[in-house]
């Protein structure tokens, strides 16, 4: 059974912090203003428009200390990282959650994100929100920033996504577990590994080859990670690139012809992505997939 940390009240605080990539703090400040309007308190990390001169925000011991104080501090609800890029891998390791695993908080975020969410579910069994970052709030209100609201305070999520030519109707119920297709990939062999037996697992991506879609998802197959779903959500591939000489197929095909052997429901589409179209989802929490003719419907149970 996945443990929910607590959900957030007016005056809790919540910490934003960067473990992977840099962002310039200017980038989040629409995300700071709404967080205190929505009656949080924000702390922010040094992290956040670091001084430091390369891809990372900070050194690996700077990421890792302030994302360790974090997870340390009882002060702090809820852990939201600026944006994801790459990162995570290199510090996972040395994270102790010692501290964590007796007082859980909310760890939000996507993308490179995912590291934590796998390891955080395969390891501790504690819920994380899958949900938009820092850079997100920038594109003004809108239903998926307002989804993590809902998500810290604890309303249960109901989403819908248009029926697709490809969808596998059916009904599914189980543990939510997913993000980011390139990491679910290269967790596979470490101790940071998704678990997805009976699970309903999401997975998305951006700006891969069409061809390297194919490898990781035959990867998924071969490792066993697709065998024994409850269902699988498919999300949005943005900024998806072909080769010189064409693969020969759409994204979707390639995903349809590896999963079309599975009896479970499958839907395309689902508006979880690197885009604006990014709805929060609670990874180790119950859902129900619905996939009908005419529509596509996610259920917090």
């Amino acid at each position: 059974m996945t443990k929910t940390p607590p959900y957030l009240k007016k005056g809790d605080r919540i910490a934003i912090t960067c473990p992977a990539g840099y962002m310039p703090r200017e980038k989040a400040q629409t995300c700071i203003e709404t967080l205190q309007q929505w009656g949080f308190e924000v702390m922010v990390g040094k992290t956040l428009g670091s001084k430091s001169k390369n891809y990372f925000s900070g050194t690996d011991e700077q990421r890792l200390n302030e994302l360790q104080a974090m997870l340390d501090d009882e002060s702090i609800t809820a852990i939201l990282c600026g944006r994801g890029g790459y990162g995570v891998t290199r510090i996972i390791d040395q994270l102790d959650f010692t501290r964590f695993k007796k007082n859980p908080k909310w760890i939000i975020g996507f993308s490179d994100i995912t590291v934590l969410h796998a390891h955080i579910n395969s390891n501790f069994k504690i819920s994380t929100l899958h949900a938009p970052m820092a850079a997100a709030f920038n594109k003004g209100e809108n239903d998926f920033t307002n989804s993590l609201h809902k998500a810290l305070l604890g309303k249960k999520a109901k989403y819908s996504a248009k029926a697709h030519l490809f969808n596998k109707l059916g009904l599914a119920k189980g543990e939510l577990i997913g993000g980011n297709l390139s990491l679910i990939t290269h967790l596979i062999g470490t101790k940071s590994a998704i678990k997805t037996k009976n699970k309903i697992l999401f997975i998305e991506d951006i700006g891969e080859l069409i061809y390297s879609t194919d490898r990781m998802l035959h990867q998924l197959k071969r490792s066993g990670i697709l065998t024994n779903l409850a269902g699988l959500i498919v999300g949005g591939f943005s900024a998806v690139k072909d080769t010189e000489r064409p693969f020969g197929k759409k994204v979707e095909e390639v995903i349809n012809d590896i999963v079309k052997e599975y009896d479970y429901p499958v839907c395309y589409h689902f508006p979880v992505s690197h885009e604006k179209e990014n709805y929060a989802l609670k990874i180790g929490g119950n859902y129900q997939l619905k996939i009908t003719k005419a529509t596509v419907l996610l259920s917090e149970l």
